[in-house]
């Protein structure tokens, strides 16, 4: 399951309630948005959880939502191996995830995109992987 990350030692695990991230958009502004939506959370059209597949983006799924992608400050991130054994991978202070930003209806949130693991994590045997991307600039997210 992809899932939690570790910003500026504290940890923000998806299913806690009112998990917020910090987020670099496309203009370079930065903001706390709220990330994603919990199954057990208010009614909402919002779609439920964490993340978009990749392709889905590109197929036009998300296409109502008007879809924007942003970056995810992050100094590491969380993945769980069938076993259901947490594994913290740390990033380089030149790279960050990349995320969905989704707004419909006076509704916004947004999600991790994801690919497939890579080949070095395939041990961790899950096809949820967030997409990393390397910061050709050095944002605020620094």
């Amino acid at each position: 399951m992809c899932g939690d990350i570790e910003y500026q030692d504290q940890k923000i695990y998806f299913p806690q309630p009112g998990a917020w991230l910090l987020v670099c958009l496309r203009d370079g502004s930065v903001t706390w948005i709220a990330w994603g939506r919990c199954k057990d959370e208010a009614i909402s059209k919002f779609p439920n959880g964490s993340w978009a597949r990749l392709n889905s983006i590109k197929s036009g799924k998300w296409k109502p939502w008007h879809p924007r992608p942003v970056l995810i400050a992050a100094d590491q991130f969380m993945e769980k191996d069938h076993d259901n054994q947490s594994h913290w991978v740390s990033l380089d202070t030149r790279i960050a995830i990349q995320g969905l930003l989704a707004e419909r209806d006076n509704e916004c949130g947004f999600m991790w995109v994801i690919i497939n693991t890579p080949p070095e994590y395939a041990w961790i045997q899950h096809d949820c992987w967030p997409r990393l991307v390397r910061l050709t600039v050095f944002s605020a997210l620094q």
